[in-house]
């Protein structure tokens, strides 16, 4: 699949905007520690990944009722959804001069129907890569990778699931839109978006 930018200027997948805060004082102190401990972007980037996949758990799989949205908010409470993870990683890649873009699937809902997750890609060697922060479990293996996907889900055409091949310099406003209203996980479930 071919991965098309929204924004044909580079630097606004470097950019901060209002929920990939990463001017903040927690997502750059978080950057900086994790960027002492590593070699090169590279390995920044592996290591950022990590720490979003790892160490901050998916509020469906730790049973958290909390909705974050905002970079800053989701590292400060340690709960998101992938999109809010996404924002979170898209934060401290940015924050290390990394342009990351923010893309989504459309795969099938645990209750039926579809939903749309989230995902980013990075700009490494001069091509996107797509990469999946939303959490491992016994069911799920995604993995940072700049040499094929490592994805927690591969889309089935078949039962109307699907790769968005557009690359966002920002939230998609009606992902950002579900999430900002939400007054918890439960509602948040019955208003995101099930398509682009």
């Amino acid at each position: 699949m071919e991965l098309i930018q929204n924004n044909a200027d580079l630097s606004a997948y470097l950019a901060a905007d209002e929920a990939i805060d990463h001017r903040h004082p927690l997502v750059r102190e978080t950057a900086a520690r994790l960027a002492a401990e590593a070699e090169d972007s590279y390995d920044y980037a592996r290591a950022a990944y990590e720490f979003v996949r790892d160490a901050i758990p998916h509020s469906q799989d730790s049973g958290d009722l909390r909705v974050t949205w905002r970079a800053s908010d989701v590292l400060a409470r340690r709960t998101g959804i992938c999109h809010a993870k996404s924002h979170a990683l898209a934060a401290l890649l940015r924050a290390e001069d990394i342009p990351t873009a923010l893309c989504y699937q459309r795969l099938t809902h645990d209750g039926g129907g579809h939903v749309v997750h989230g995902l980013v890609a990075v700009r490494f060697n001069g091509a996107w890569h797509r990469q999946d922060p939303r959490g491992n479990r016994p069911d799920l293996d995604a993995r940072f990778s700049l040499d094929g996907e490592r994805l927690a889900w591969v889309p089935d055409p078949r039962s109307s699931e699907m790769d968005y091949p557009v690359l966002y310099a920002e939230p998609h406003p009606v992902v950002l839109g579900a999430l900002r209203a939400a007054p918890d996980r439960p509602h948040l479930w019955k208003t995101l978006p099930t398509a682009l």
